[in-house]
């Protein structure tokens, strides 16, 4: 009988999750639908702000929310049912009023070869002025920690 509980193991500097494909994100092609790797992506950054002190409850109580502006789907080969994936988290630019982020995902099939990339531009709202706002110190400096990707870049305002 083969597991089909989803997998989201974390490496302990949480750069990396551990997943295995699941019924509900496979399409009618046979292969994983485009929304499961953006909920994915969005788990494994979540992932990481909890491991680093951020739970939900520590955004709201910050008055915070982390908010997605763009997502960047970059697909290079299939994922089909049950297969097991390595999802990295990296940092692959910054503004330089420290407001937004883009946060990188790669999924990587048990084979060593990727399977899709995700770009995912993020920013932290402040939820009484509605402005994005630079993080608190000690979140910037979790962001700060991740591994910076190959094309890390300042984002331009």
């Amino acid at each position: 009988m083969v597991d089909l509980t989803f997998q989201f193991m974390a490496t302990d500097d949480r750069s990396e999750i551990q997943i295995r494909s699941r019924w509900g994100e496979i399409d009618s092609n046979g292969h994983m639908r485009n929304v499961a790797y953006l909920d994915i992506s969005a788990n494994s950054r979540m992932e990481f702000f909890n491991a680093n002190g951020y739970t939900l409850t520590e955004f709201f109580g910050a008055g915070l929310g982390p908010v997605v502006l763009k997502d960047e789907i970059e697909y290079k080969r299939e994922v089909r049912l049950a297969e097991d994936l390595t999802v990295t988290n990296e940092l692959a630019g910054i503004s330089e009023d420290n407001t937004r982020f883009i946060f990188r995902n790669q999924f990587i099939k048990a084979n060593g070869k990727l399977a899709c990339k995700i770009s995912s531009l993020v920013a932290f709202f402040d939820l009484a002025t509605r402005k994005m706002i630079a993080p608190p110190e000690n979140l910037m400096k979790a962001i700060l920690s991740l591994p910076r990707s190959e094309d890390f870049s300042t984002i331009a305002q």
